[in-house]
């Protein structure tokens, strides 16, 4: 994922929300926008969205196997694959200006950058446990990328 600048760092600080009352339920979100970075909002999942795992598995168990396992599914009535998320949020790394950026962002959308950014297959997606209320670090320049793992709870990302 090429960076616009080879000299100039790009910094980007991915925040996400703490838990509403749809997530506590374990309800699907709808696309949830991302201002000033459109590329890094929230997946569509289509039909899906507003209902719970249990909903959709009980009418289509075979959906959420795919799903779950196949990262060229997209969940029915438009919803978008996880390789397509994934290649989405790439591109709006790649396209980011130097400089520092932050975006609050759904969990999956964490997921998707880390996928991309490490150039990971998209099977790791489903192996990435992103918490709640957290902040996620990513460092590039010239395509590479850098993920901060590991900052004392007191000291959040980039405040170095």
């Amino acid at each position: 994922m090429p960076v616009t600048s080879s000299a100039a760092p790009v910094r980007l600080l991915l925040t996400t929300p703490p838990l509403d009352d749809a997530a506590r339920q374990g309800r699907f979100g709808s696309a949830r926008p991302c201002p000033g970075h459109e590329g890094l909002a929230g997946p569509d999942l289509g039909a899906w969205a507003g209902r719970t795992l249990e909903e959709v598995a009980a009418e289509d168990p075979q959906g959420v196997r795919s799903w779950l396992t196949d990262p060229d599914y997209a969940p029915p009535g438009g919803g978008e694959s996880v390789a397509a998320l994934i290649a989405r949020t790439g591109a709006h790394l790649a396209a980011l200006e130097p400089g520092r950026h932050h975006a609050v962002v759904a969990q999956a959308v964490v997921r998707a950058v880390v996928v991309a950014a490490l150039e990971l297959p998209a099977a790791a997606f489903w192996r990435l446990d992103v918490r709640p209320d957290t902040v996620t670090a990513l460092s590039g320049r010239a395509g590479r990328w850098n993920l901060l793992v590991g900052a004392p709870p007191s000291q959040q990302p980039g405040q170095h």
